[in-house]
């Protein structure tokens, strides 16, 4: 499960912009407010935009002020212990406003909620409700039990729920970009992953609602989607009406001929299981953006063999090769662990190795944290001292920035469409925007009064930091 591992909380360029953005019903006319907060991958911001529907429904409305809030949700994830810690900081927070405001409901969604639901609601008393990622359907009735002094609790997984009847409220959007989920759920079981047991098995969403989704963002003036899953590249749907299998790669042509305008881009891709036919259709697509995020966790083949990741450092390699092959100049990310158990220093070196060799553009970095329940803590010690683990990251850190930094000076002089996403968030005078590859691009307004949030821009790449490039706006 290579999502979840993106990190704590995403708080970046892409996620800021309105409170609210057009696509959101108006919060001012409900009675009742909520205010979400989510942490994790990508996943659970889609899941958030789900919830938000779902209370809309009820009859509540979404608010970023905490004041006005009669129902508080904490969106959580499982992958790491920081990101556990850092959610129980914010309910003791929570629960210090709750003492001082009759009637206010404390929730605790998503991945955590299995785990701890009995700590958190019987012996720390920090929550009154507990919602599996499976069961948001049931919260209206939850909310309802919690306020009569009920424990409110639904946990349960499903084989088949993938809310794709339920249309998203873009609570926290900038209005260009949106998450499309495309399914549920992993099949991997990654033995340092909790995913499969707080997410339950694969499940793929309904083809005609998915596309039904992107249509409607198109409509609401939305220029980029990326569809979502623990692993795309195993989605898969038969549309018996018209007697057609639809695979990953089908689906992501579909989703680019909505609109020539519409940017398309989706993670994450399981190593063994990303094909050609995959690739092909992201090259015959304009389109379709020029990114793959391809985790590869370790480069040692003895620690992928003990982390269940069913491909050798070697198929992993000849994986990069077919796609430098087949999309010259595709931006390749991926996620890193560093002291999984018994993990050597020959191990470590074998990991910077195939760094080097994939080149990436960018990586998510984090040293192991066993969770509990999953198959690496029944089956392993975790015998790596964390100094070890915290010097290999800051190894595997500062590889990635020399990588980084050579990826975006072999962009000097390039040039690039961007689609601008708003302000840069350091210099209002400025503009920010993506290229295909996923890379950052800041440029200069030409005035104050410039208008250019959600069109396509072709900017000269003059200069870059470790982490974004800068560049010029073509001449007209």
């Amino acid at each position: 499960m290579d999502l979840m591992a993106i990190g704590d909380k995403v708080h970046d360029e892409t996620r800021q912009g309105e409170a609210f953005s057009p696509f959101a019903n108006d919060p001012n006319r409900y009675a009742k407010h909520f205010y979400i907060e989510s942490y994790g991958c990508a996943m659970n911001f889609a899941d958030s935009e789900v919830i938000a529907s779902i209370l809309n429904n009820a009859g509540f409305g979404a608010t970023r002020n905490l004041e006005e809030a009669s129902l508080i949700l904490l969106n959580t994830c499982s992958i790491r212990e920081k990101a556990e810690q850092t959610v129980r900081k914010r309910l003791t927070e929570f629960r210090k406003i709750k003492e001082k405001t009759p009637g206010l409901l404390i929730g605790m969604l998503g991945c955590m909620a299995e785990r701890l639901k009995a700590q958190l609601l019987e012996e720390e008393k920090l929550v009154d409700l507990v919602v599996g990622p499976d069961a948001y359907r049931s919260l209206p009735a939850l909310i309802e039990e919690a306020g009569s002094g009920q424990k409110a609790v639904n946990v349960l997984l499903s084989r088949d729920e993938t809310y794709g009847d339920i249309a998203p409220i873009r609570i926290d959007s900038n209005g260009i970009s949106a998450f499309v989920s495309i399914m549920r759920g992993c099949n991997n079981m990654c033995s340092f992953c909790v995913v499969p047991f707080t997410r339950g098995r694969e499940r793929s969403r309904d083809a005609n609602s998915i596309l039904h989704e992107v249509s409607n963002l198109v409509e609401n003036g939305y220029k980029e989607v990326t569809l979502l899953g623990q692993n795309v590249d195993s989605y898969y749907w038969i549309d018996e009406q018209k007697d057609e299998t639809i695979t990953f790669a089908l689906l992501l042509e579909k989703v680019a001929l909505v609109s020539p305008d519409l940017r398309v881009r989706f993670s994450t891709s399981h190593p063994k299981d990303i094909t050609d036919e995959v690739l092909h259709t992201i090259a015959k697509y304009e389109n379709i953006c020029k990114y793959i995020h391809l985790p590869v966790q370790s480069g040692s083949n003895r620690v992928l063999q003990l982390m269940n990741r069913t491909y050798t450092r070697e198929w992993y390699m000849a994986k990069v090769d077919r796609i430098r092959e087949l999309l010259p100049g595709c931006g390749i990310s991926s996620d890193i662990i560093t002291g999984f158990c018994t993990e050597t220093e020959d191990d470590h070196r074998d990991t910077l190795d195939i760094m080097r060799y994939s080149g990436y553009d960018m990586s998510y970095m984090y040293f192991y944290s066993e969770r509990p329940g999953t198959l690496a803590a029944r089956r392993y010690t975790d015998d790596i001292p964390e100094e070890v683990k915290k010097r290999r990251l800051q190894e595997v850190v500062d590889l990635q920035g020399i990588l980084s930094t050579q990826s975006n000076q072999n962009d000097l002089g390039k040039t690039f469409k961007v689609l601008v996403e708003g302000n840069s968030r350091k210099n209002e005078q400025e503009w920010m925007g993506r290229t295909s590859q996923n890379k950052v691009l800041v440029f200069p307004k030409k005035n104050i009064d410039e208008q250019l949030k959600g069109s396509y821009v072709m900017v000269k790449v003059t200069g870059h930091t470790r982490t974004t490039l800068l560049g010029e706006r073509n001449k007209e």
